[in-house]
């Protein structure tokens, strides 16, 4: 069964809201209120065990860089589809040059990155992937 793990930007970040009401699929969404050791081991093994497909967005409202390390973490792991979607309003043009590296890094890793300001692409690729693949179709390496 196909899964979706949301990662990427949290930080109030809306996107998860505006993301999930679109999709046709299954996800895990690893937000919550509070960070304990529970929901950290709850992340760890959705992500791991019950989520093939992993959907990093990455917006402007990003603290850190770990969801960014997370997302090519995940595009390296074998039996994963990773999607990374930049999205690219309130970047600066030196961060968008470098959000575009790590992109060709992705895409080279057989990966999926997409930089547009239409998060509702992603929802229409998981929903297609979802609807149209088994899990064994991707053939993932």
């Amino acid at each position: 069964m196909n899964k979706v793990f949301l990662g990427g930007t949290c930080n109030e970040s809306t996107w998860r809201d505006e993301l999930i009401p679109n999709l046709q699929v299954n996800y895990f969404n690893p937000v919550v209120d509070d960070w304990s050791g529970i929901a950290q081991a709850e992340e760890k093994l959705e992500k791991e065990e019950y989520c093939n497909i992993h959907l990093y967005v990455i917006t402007s409202e990003m603290a850190g860089v770990y969801s960014i390390a997370e997302a090519i973490d995940s595009a390296h792991t074998k039996g994963k589809q990773t999607i990374l979607h930049v999205m690219p309003g309130g970047f600066t043009a030196d961060q968008l040059k470098s959000l575009q590296a790590v992109c060709k890094i992705v895409r080279r890793l057989g990966q999926i990155a997409i930089i547009k300001p239409d998060l509702l692409a992603s929802a229409r690729l998981l929903n297609e992937m979802y609807s149209s693949m088994s899990y064994e179709s991707l053939n993932l390496p």
